[in-house]
């Protein structure tokens, strides 16, 4: 199993919408294309010296393959929304996590 984690710095201005299409656009419009189990989000209980809100949001899928599907045939489309709505407002990196075990 694998973790695709995206974690986001969001300007405090635009944090209230991006939050609202987080959860109601984004993430589900992710777990749609049937390539992850499920997705969590998380807020980073840190103050960052640029300002803004940081958040992690991790998507489990079952093996590499299918995450290396998701970049090649949804993740250019599901970026470029983000960016559209949201530019110059977030900063953003991604990590993928191999899950070792699990208690």
């Amino acid at each position: 199993m694998y973790i695709y984690n995206v974690t986001t710095n969001i300007d405090e201005a635009a944090h209230d919408e991006w939050l609202t299409w987080m959860n109601e656009t984004h993430i589900p419009d992710v777990l749609a294309t049937g390539k992850f189990l499920n997705a969590k989000m998380c807020k980073v209980l840190v103050d960052e010296e640029m300002g803004g809100v940081t958040y992690s949001v991790q998507f489990t899928t079952i093996d590499k393959k299918t995450l290396e599907k998701y970049y090649k045939e949804d993740a250019p489309r599901l970026r470029e929304d983000a960016s559209k709505l949201f530019a110059g407002k977030f900063v953003s990196f991604r990590t993928e996590l191999e899950i070792i075990s699990d208690h």
